[in-house]
């Protein structure tokens, strides 16, 4: 993976919509995260997480994407998974993060 990727993020009113990169891990989560932290720094109301590139999210992703739900949280902003693989969306499940985000198949903000 690239050590340069930068966060894609688009912003439509008071929704901010990162997009993940192929690979969530170490190096890539914490970029979204600082990004999406920024993005509720900034006043964003729902915060969309698309993963439409995402193949895989390691245990270190995970723990990241727990962070940033946790931060969604205590803002008051809602979280949406949107785009997910279905491998994704079993290991989220199991691990109980869909208890805690509105999962999307498309992104429709």
């Amino acid at each position: 993976m690239n050590t340069e990727y930068k966060v894609p993020v688009e912003t439509t009113g008071d929704t901010a919509t990162v997009f993940a990169s192929d690979y969530l891990n170490k190096l890539s989560g914490e970029k979204i995260e600082r990004e999406c932290r920024r993005q509720l720094d900034a006043g964003c109301k729902t915060l969309v997480v698309n993963f439409a590139e995402t193949e895989i999210v390691n245990s270190i992703g995970v723990s990241i994407l727990l962070g940033v739900i946790d931060a969604a949280s205590n803002s008051g902003v809602s979280i949406v998974f949107s785009d997910v693989n279905n491998d994704t969306i079993e290991l989220f499940e199991m691990l109980g993060l869909t208890n805690h985000v509105t999962m999307e198949n498309e992104e429709k903000f």
